[in-house]
């Protein structure tokens, strides 16, 4: 309620015409499809890491990284022609939240930033939004692990 309290007369009268022509949007509808396409993309996941597995000679184990590899090459490929942007726009967070969506969010800035360059322009632009997600997973991975080690290797 804090900000709307705070309004004047006008702004408030604004406000009321604004909230009448906002475009509602179908959150169900795009929870349900985000679930869908999340879930179809970790379907192709589990598929790839199946093919590993049994032409490769890969355990459970030791098939995880190249999976994860080659969803990786997929996306930044798709990215790079144009496909998973369409994608994206239309699988919503379905897209997002999957290791693919990571690839191609750092094979757009790369793309993005080619024209200045190899190391300011791909490396440093496409580590902006890596560096973060990368700093904060190699952390809470040392956090677990010191856990880990205090805990259960007492």
């Amino acid at each position: 309620m804090g900000k709307k309290s705070n309004l004047t007369p006008a702004q408030r009268a604004y406000q009321k015409i604004a909230d009448k022509h906002e475009t509602k949007r179908p959150v169900g509808k795009n929870c349900l499809k985000a679930f869908i396409i999340g879930g179809l993309v970790c379907t192709f996941g589990q598929l790839i890491q199946n093919g590993y597995i049994y032409y490769f000679d890969f355990t459970e184990k030791t098939a995880g990284d190249p999976t994860v590899a080659t969803l990786v090459l997929l996306a930044s490929l798709l990215t790079g022609f144009g496909v998973y942007d369409r994608f994206g726009h239309f699988a919503g967070a379905g897209s997002a939240v999957p290791v693919t969506g990571f690839a191609n969010a750092m094979a757009s800035a790369a793309i993005e930033h080619r024209t200045e360059g190899y190391v300011l322009g791909v490396g440093s632009n496409m580590f902006k939004l890596a560096g973060s997600v990368i700093v904060f997973g190699v952390f809470s991975a040392f956090v677990i692990v010191l856990i880990k080690m205090i805990f259960f290797q007492l």
